[in-house]
């Protein structure tokens, strides 16, 4: 099966060894997405609900460049780091998927920065 790595202009380089995202059978597979600047520094810090725009605009950009939208999305992995922030993350959340959300899961981790407060990975079909 051929597979295709999408990295869309301006991506910072990973902070491991990874690809924001690869595209394999039109499913693209996205990376979990911190709310990171172009320079890999967490932005928004102390505003879940800032980030997880910031994480979700990132991910509509990478399924553009892969040829989808969000809409293509079947599947979220979130991570966050406090159950404080599962409402604010939620109300953004609601924003972007209002209509035939995706399935999805949401667990309470330590994620890689500790400024760091969402993190979400994809799944989409184009």
């Amino acid at each position: 099966m051929p597979k295709e790595i999408v990295l869309p202009e301006g991506t910072p380089p990973p902070l491991a060894p990874y690809v924001p995202a690869t595209k394999a059978n039109n499913v693209v597979y996205v990376s979990g997405i911190l709310a990171f600047d172009e320079h890999n520094n967490v932005v928004h810090i102390g505003d879940a609900a800032a980030q997880t725009r910031h994480v979700l605009e990132t991910i509509k950009g990478i399924l553009a460049n892969a040829g989808g939208t969000l809409k293509d999305v079947t599947f979220n992995h979130i991570f966050l780091r406090d159950w404080a922030d599962y409402a604010a993350i939620n109300q953004v959340y609601a924003e972007y998927f209002p209509d035939e959300r995706p399935a999805r899961y949401c667990v309470q981790v330590g994620l890689v920065k500790p400024e760091a407060l969402v993190e979400i990975a994809s799944i989409a079909h184009v």
